[in-house]
């Protein structure tokens, strides 16, 4: 009896190790393949990865950057949209499992960002709100974690940039903006390239930063050090186009 016992259990316990067993080997796969900047594929696997080991919160944020990351390789609006709210839905849903995760918030963070901009304009200034509130709490939990001032710093100069009349109506019918600062936006910057210099997005982020705070020659200097680096990150090939493009613009 007691050895038929320890054959089931056997039996009941062989499924879920060979599932997490998949599970592993997919994240790795994909984890290569998202390192060779290939959304497509990582996010084929990472979705795989998900369906052998369900809800685990590493994979679901990891879906939700490879559908952000690839928002940029379609070029169909509605496309655009779909992927960016799977990012948001995905991040959703790992905050959830993970609250405490200053990655998974900083995701969600990023993920209503790139919403906002396929959004109406109601729901854009909701968005934003959020943007701020996600990256604000991941830095509480991770005073030194990069992306958060990153994504901080980025929706200051936005929202800084928008103008006299934008603000009126937003205030007329939205209830108006939340404060921010160019300066702000360069203060976080800073500290975003401070932790982690060796992301070319970084630099990129407060070259436009200074930009807005009306100092091209900080930003100049920026966006040269942003081409100069290696990729790190599929989203720096993206920022380094817009760094090229910036600095033509400043000759």
């Amino acid at each position: 009896m007691k050895l038929c016992r320890q054959l089931a259990l056997l039996l009941f316990a062989w499924p879920l190790a060979l599932a997490a067993g998949t599970a592993d080997t997919l994240v790795q796969q994909a984890l290569a393949a998202e390192a060779h900047f290939d959304a497509k594929t990582a996010l084929g696997l990472f979705l795989k990865a998900d369906a052998a080991q369900p809800n685990d919160p590493f994979i679901l944020e990891k879906i939700s950057k490879q559908y952000s990351d690839s928002i940029s390789d379609t070029a169909d609006p509605d496309e655009k949209k779909r992927r960016a709210k799977k990012a948001v839905a995905y991040a959703q849903r790992a905050v959830a499992l993970e609250p405490k995760s200053a990655i998974n918030l900083t995701s969600l963070a990023i993920s209503y960002g790139k919403l906002g901009f396929y959004s109406d304009t109601r729901t854009e200034i909701a968005d934003s709100r959020l943007v701020e509130d996600y990256a604000e709490r991941a830095l509480a939990l991770d005073p030194n974690y990069d992306w958060a001032y990153h994504v901080l710093g980025r929706w200051n100069y936005e929202i800084a940039r928008i103008g006299a009349t934008e603000r009126f109506f937003a205030k007329l019918v939205y209830g108006g903006l939340p404060p921010a600062s160019t300066a702000e936006a360069v203060r976080l910057l800073r500290l975003a390239v401070q932790f982690a210099p060796q992301i070319p997005a970084h630099h990129v982020e407060l070259g436009f930063a200074y930009l807005a705070d009306k100092r091209p020659e900080l930003a100049r200097a920026e966006f040269e050090e942003a081409i100069r680096l290696p990729l790190r990150e599929k989203y720096d090939i993206e920022e380094k186009a817009r760094a090229q493009a910036a600095l033509e613009k400043l000759r």
